[in-house]
């Protein structure tokens, strides 16, 4: 065979590799509204950037007549680019192909470009859209499921791990994603279940459709499994673009840096009343975390689920920052079980990949009742505690109106390593808020006025004025300063730059036992 023949050759089996399950599949793939694995990556990646591997990967399965349906590539299309200039790696499931099923040699592939990323240093991005184990295959694609399980635990804090959800991903697929640190789930035509509709209903008899089961929204809001939820498969993209915009590429580099226009020194004026004066009354923490960032702008993460806590990224003097706040205007701000998980688990990702934590407080307490009591919030509240108190990046702390009991412990303060503590002037600091303390300190004298409402009210006037105020703390150093909400941004770009060189570090250990 002549050169030019083989050349031939190769042009045609990459022809016949690129056209995945042929084009009548590939219609079928649009008609569902979905792309194919290809145009998902050319969308995501920077023109003409991907380079990809094992294009011609064939499956080794001999049973059910598998022998006679050989299609390159598997199944999945795997391979490196760049986003934004920065490296990164990827694999596409590919459902024109035994409907993007996972094979031994399709797991391979996967796994080969989860260590080229390990060995590069580069963020893995893994788009789903799959019917689940290959059956063909038996076992063998349950150790493919396994052996990209045990990459994704490795990786972990080591480089980040992005799972994008655009279509069907169910039984023992859903760990991959599960264990990585973003999910994003396109509406409509992504779903995650570990069981379906069908067997559920044979065995609990319970109907639901697959969308409710678990469509974008139901993880979004109710399950948190999945962190943002996209409108289609562009805005997907569009969302993993926007979020590697603020994280490294892994745990030995600073997040990357982009130019502002926005003054470091910018007055906020409108913070000056944005705490209302009526302690009961609620506000949007996020108004008050824009003014502070540049440019007045907040990605938020996880924003329709646990709306008690407030968590996303922005940047302060061009600096990427990880922002958690309390959210008085959904139960009162008070922490809850999936507040609590929430905030420990981003926490973690932002600790293990050196992103300054910026803490914004309005906490009444941890959320009483028989339900949070037996769901075990005592566990789950001590997951953020110990997040918190484990992490060693950059820690600021600003506390904007209440700070109450153990909750005031937890989200970041002086006593776990918080290295600059502000408040404003309408902070208050205390084991539990003055219509509570009153009740217990003031009791027989209460009980002996029979209940006196003007006894109480004064009692609580005076323990307002003489606790509820950031005053004390500051008195103990507690506090680093009091100051006026207009100066916040400026105050903590400044305690960013004093920081940028923080070295801390825990004992020396395997690991820690977080309560999980």
């Amino acid at each position: 065979m002549t050169v030019e023949k083989k050349l031939e050759d190769l042009k045609g089996k990459k022809e016949q590799a690129e056209l995945g399950g042929g084009k009548p599949r590939i219609e079928r793939q649009h008609q569902a509204g979905k792309l194919t694995a290809r145009e998902r990556i050319n969308l995501l990646l920077d023109e003409g950037s991907f380079q990809e591997t094992d294009k011609l990967v064939v499956h080794q399965s001999h049973d059910f007549g598998m022998e006679k349906k050989r299609i390159y590539g598997d199944g999945v299309v795997t391979g490196y680019g760049t986003i934004d200039g920065r490296n990164v790696f990827i694999f596409a499931q590919d459902f024109t192909v035994f409907g993007g099923s996972l094979s031994g040699a399709n797991a391979a592939k996967i796994v080969k470009i989860m260590d080229l990323a390990m060995r590069g240093g580069s963020p893995i991005i893994g788009l789903n859209d799959s019917g689940g184990a290959r059956i063909q295959e038996g076992v063998a694609s349950l150790g493919g499921y396994a052996d990209i399980f045990l990459r994704n635990v490795l990786a972990s804090g080591v480089i980040p791990q992005i799972s994008a959800i655009i279509g069907p991903c169910a039984g023992g697929a859903v760990y991959s994603p599960a264990i990585t640190d973003f999910i994003i789930m396109a509406k409509g035509t992504s779903n995650m279940f570990i069981t379906g509709p069908e067997v559920i209903k044979a065995v609990t008899h319970e109907s639901v459709t697959m969308e409710e089961l678990g469509g974008a929204e139901t993880h979004n809001a109710i399950s948190g499994v999945a962190h943002f939820a996209a409108e289609n498969e562009e805005h997907t993209m569009a969302l993993i673009r926007e979020l590697l915009s603020f994280i490294p590429d892994n745990n030995m580099e600073d997040p990357p840096e982009r130019e502002t226009s926005d003054l470091p020194d910018r007055i906020c004026e409108d913070l000056d009343s944005a705490i209302p004066d009526d302690p009961n009354h609620p506000y949007d923490m996020r108004n008050v975390i824009r003014e502070a960032l540049d440019d007045n702008y907040f990605f938020e993460v996880q924003a329709h689920y646990a709306k008690n806590i407030v968590i996303g990224y922005g940047r302060l003097g061009g600096k990427s920052v990880a922002i958690v706040a309390n959210q008085p205007d959904h139960l009162a701000g008070a922490l809850d079980i999936n507040a609590s998980d929430k905030g420990a688990r981003f926490v973690r990702f932002c600790d293990a990949f050196n992103i300054p934590l910026i803490t914004f407080e309005d906490v009444p307490g941890f959320l009483p009742g028989v339900a949070q009591e037996h769901g075990g919030i005592i566990r789950h509240g001590a997951k953020l505690l110990y997040a918190f108190s484990e992490a060693t990046v950059p820690k600021i702390t600003v506390i904007t109106r209440k700070a109450y009991g153990g909750a005031y412990c937890v989200m970041a303060s002086k006593h776990i390593r918080a290295d600059i503590n502000y408040a404003f002037p309408t902070a208050e600091i205390a084991v539990m808020g003055p219509e509570g303390a009153v009740n217990i300190i003031y009791k027989r004298e209460l009980d002996e006025a029979r209940g006196s409402a003007k006894l109480r009210e004064a009692k609580v006037d005076e323990f307002r004025e003489k606790f509820a105020n950031p005053y004390i703390a500051c008195e103990k150093g507690y506090l680093d300063e009091v100051i006026e909400p207009k100066y916040i941004r400026s105050k903590l770009i400044a305690a960013l730059e004093m920081l940028k060189n923080k070295r801390d570090k825990n004992p020396p250990k395997k690991h820690g036992n977080i309560p999980l």
